[in-house]
């Protein structure tokens, strides 16, 4: 990767909107597009996504598990998807949540970010609550390879509030201090860095749900995360483009909001794909001031 993720993916916003469609091949989606729930399916339905969302989105977010359901066929169509998407010139964002400790994340490290890995995306999400300091193999091979990271912070599920809203010894939630991690990663890359650093989009982001019980964070939290702002939550988990401006407030050209059912819907036909995508796209882009 011969850019930054954070600087490639502000580019890529800018010409298509800030928008990721989400790739969520699960059953009653596939049954919805007439093909079967087999590997064969899965196939066919990330081909015909790639077809339809390839120039006309900023990045897709494949969802691993409903390709890790059909066992060693449905990573290698993962594993296909991915270099398909990217051979397009889609940013591919993978939706995985990974997160452990020690030679087993550094494992992930190597299977998700690492240059010339079969599975080698451009962003990966990842999970904290084992702590934040217990992904730092991922961080130092996203620096090392230019890819990014989205770090879950706030999510848009309600159980996530008992964890996320939880204070720590310094009276700030542990969303609070999630965030305050990945802009202190942003920030340590400095200007021009492999994050992007300061006065640019960085390249490690935070993802930051619409609804969920978590309370939401303050505007100046969000600013400070210096990255991209992983915003799930809209269309079909019923939250609205007005939803995602009001949450964003002034971090506004940091969100990227995602979706996947209320998109997909409009499938299996690639134009019909690329139309609803390219729609949804530009409200949010008139919403987030693009």
């Amino acid at each position: 990767m011969s850019e930054p993720f954070g600087t490639r993916l502000a580019a890529a916003m800018a010409a298509h909107g800030p928008l990721v469609v989400g790739v969520d091949p699960h059953p009653g989606l596939l049954a919805a597009w007439g093909l079967p729930d087999t590997a064969a399916g899965l196939d066919s339905f990330a081909a015909t996504c790639v077809a339809a969302f390839a120039g006309e989105v900023a990045a897709i977010k494949p969802q691993a598990a409903f390709f890790e359901r059909h066992g060693a066929a449905g990573f290698a169509v993962l594993e296909r998807h991915v270099a398909q998407a990217r051979d397009a010139g889609l940013l591919v964002v993978l939706d995985a949540k990974r997160g452990d400790i020690g030679t087993t994340v550094a494992a992930y490290a190597d299977a998700y970010l690492a240059p010339g890995a079969p599975l080698a995306v451009d962003a990966l999400t990842a999970s904290p609550y084992l702590g934040v300091g217990s992904l730092d193999p991922l961080v130092d091979a996203a620096r090392a390879s230019g890819a990014g990271l989205f770090v879950l912070a706030r999510t848009s599920n309600a159980e996530g509030a008992g964890v996320q809203d939880a204070r720590t010894p310094d009276g700030a939630t542990v969303a609070q201090g999630v965030l305050a991690a990945v802009g202190a990663l942003n920030r340590a890359d400095g200007p021009g860095g492999p994050g992007g650093g300061i006065g640019a989009l960085g390249s490690f982001g935070a993802v930051v749900g619409l609804g969920g019980g978590a309370a939401a964070p303050s505007a100046q939290a969000l600013l400070d995360v210096g990255g991209p702002l992983l915003v799930p939550g809209l269309g079909a988990q019923g939250g609205s483009v007005a939803d995602v401006a009001a949450l964003a407030g002034p971090a506004a050209r940091q969100v990227l909001a995602a979706a996947s059912r209320s998109v997909l819907a409009a499938g299996p036909d690639p134009a019909a794909l690329g139309a609803a995508a390219r729609a949804l796209a530009g409200e949010l882009a008139a919403a987030l001031g693009y």
